[in-house]
């Protein structure tokens, strides 16, 4: 049900004109009475410049890509693969076929990230591609749903890339926090999403702890990144996981849980958080014998922070990343990491955002990790 300028009115215990005159700001109104307007549109989720009723299911030529940083080519790649896919097919010229694509940086806030949303609601977009990891917040997951349930009802196709599906909100629960919608008529946000294509971040982090582990590496320290992140969890539980089986094999020298903890340092998904924790990790274990870090700009740090303290690598410690990103083959030695195919994920979010490619089964594909060992790690005590 699309919520109406009277519906903000009733809610804000207002006339429709007082309502109308807050959101235009052509008359002066009162403060208390402009802050009452803007938090009943706020909990309603009322589209301030939406089209008349008739309408309300009409989109945009807009599409929106959020990202967590631009800058980062992890998020840079995915946005760029899915912006040629969206912007139109060759030689569409003026037929219609082209659309605009926006890409909003959210820099990881969660603030940022619904506020983004509700002007691309705003703005009728036809379609929204959101990249990366989801934060884990019961507050923020229901903010999410609810405002994913009403961009699908008002038409807006919403993909989700490199990111896991929305979790089944509770029956008869409601969305709380910025831009939740309390109204009726809202659909939640695993209905909401047409495909979410999540990478195999545990089976890939598995993968690559088991290649340090064939290589003889027991002493591994781990950075990881923020805590409240999906990726962050998924990735050390795959990790975690290959150390697990190694000790249920009998392999010597792997580490209990209580070590496994020690042996982790958790920051941003910064080349300076790889440098800091990897001085921590050797402060911790001076012994150890490889690093993994979260991620190839933390994997970069690392090594930096091995050199300063006078280590070689691989000679005396292996480092590893994730992601393989471009510059990762190009570094002094190449870095062994994981690839995620980030551009052809990119460009199917492209294509299933704009309707020319069919939602895998059940909404949801995941994309496989590939192992890609280089000669940044090697056995331990070469030199």
């Amino acid at each position: 049900m699309t919520v109406t300028l009277t519906d903000v009115a009733a809610r804000a215990r207002v006339s429709p004109a007082t309502v109308s005159r807050v959101l235009n700001g052509n008359y002066p109104v009162a403060a208390s009475t402009r802050a009452r307007v803007l938090q009943a549109v706020e909990e309603l989720d009322y589209v301030l410049n939406g089209p008349a009723s008739s309408l309300a299911a009409a989109t945009s030529d807009l599409v929106g890509i959020l990202v967590n940083d631009i800058a980062d080519p992890f998020f840079g790649i995915m946005a760029g693969a899915a912006q040629t896919e969206i912007g139109g097919q060759e030689g569409s010229g003026r037929a219609g076929g082209e659309k605009l694509v926006v890409v909003c940086n959210t820099g990881g806030s969660p603030e940022r990230e619904l506020t983004y949303l509700t002007l691309l609601q705003r703005q009728r977009a036809a379609g929204v591609v959101l990249t990366g990891g989801a934060l884990e917040d019961p507050e923020h997951i229901a903010a999410m749903s609810a405002k994913l349930g009403r961009l699908a009802e008002a038409g807006t196709r919403v993909v989700l890339c490199g990111r896991p599906p929305m979790p089944p909100m509770p029956t008869g629960s409601a969305g709380v926090g910025s831009g939740a919608v309390t109204g009726a008529g809202a659909g939640s946000g695993d209905d909401a999403v047409l495909a979410a294509l999540t990478f195999d971040n545990r089976g890939g982090a598995r993968r690559l702890t088991e290649h340090l582990l064939a290589l003889g590496h027991r002493r591994i320290g781990y950075v990881a990144g923020p805590t409240e992140r999906t990726t962050t969890r998924h990735r050390l539980e795959g990790h975690r996981a290959a150390l697990a089986e190694a000790r249920e094999v009998g392999v010597a020298g792997v580490g209990d849980v209580a070590e496994q903890e020690r042996l982790t340092v958790h920051g941003p998904y910064s080349r300076s958080s790889g440098y800091d924790a990897t001085l921590e990790l050797l402060r911790r274990a001076p012994d150890l014998t490889a690093v993994v870090a979260a991620n190839d700009t933390v994997a970069l740090g690392a090594c930096a922070a091995l050199r300063d303290q006078g280590l070689r690598i691989p000679a005396d410690v292996s480092v590893a990343g994730f992601d393989d990103l471009p510059f990762s083959i190009d570094a002094v030695p190449a870095l062994t990491t994981v690839r995620l195919p980030l551009f052809e994920a990119g460009a199917r979010a492209g294509r299933l955002a704009m309707g020319r490619e069919d939602p895998p089964p059940g909404g949801i594909a995941t994309i496989e990790a590939e192992v890609m060992a280089r000669a940044s790690t090697a056995p331990p005590g070469r030199g």
